[in-house]
């Protein structure tokens, strides 16, 4: 490949990946087509995007950028998984695709996270870590606790002394 046409893939690579911040490097070689096909189909569903490229030409296209550490040290091909609704939900997906028996051949291989270099044991450990939507439901559940609380000992003395309104007046009556 001429250098002409490489600046030209280069290009190419830094405008798909231009505002993406965080991503995930994987292996897909050893995949075939049909199972490839079905694997982007589902990462798509999941607003997850795929791109495989050469790591010389990913370094060349990412030099500079907050991608770039996530490119460092790796040969051959690589396919970058960035999207999701967030990082972690992106990591969780990517593990679990990892993990998954009838994919053998795909492989997290790192990534990149506020500009610094994932390894795949580092990969692993934030896919435990709760996703966005469960932090904002953790979240609410600990600002809503001391309102139920208090709302529930309100009631509980008011219905207590309702109750004890109505035995009175039983015994009146």
């Amino acid at each position: 490949m001429s250098k002409a046409v490489k600046e030209l893939v280069a290009q190419d690579i830094a405008r798909r990946l231009g505002g993406v911040e965080d991503c995930v490097i994987g292996n897909m070689i050893g995949l075939d087509s049909g199972t490839t096909s079905t694997l982007r189909r589902q990462l798509r569903e999941k607003k997850i995007n795929v791109l495989v490229v050469k790591n010389s030409l990913a370094r060349l296209a990412t030099r500079g950028t907050r991608l770039a550490p996530a490119f460092e040290g790796l040969s051959g091909m690589a396919a970058v998984l960035y999207g999701a609704e967030d990082f972690v939900s992106l990591v969780k997906e990517a593990v679990k695709l990892h993990d998954d028996d009838k994919l053998p051949a795909f492989e997290a291989r790192g990534g990149v996270m506020d500009g610094e270099r994932l390894s795949s044991e580092q990969v692993k450990q934030i896919s435990k870590w709760p996703s966005r939507q469960e932090q904002l439901s953790i979240l609410a559940g600990q600002i809503l606790s001391p309102g139920a609380q208090l709302s529930s000992q309100l009631l509980a003395m008011g219905g207590a002394l309702a109750s004890q309104i109505d035995q009175a007046g039983e015994k009146n009556g």
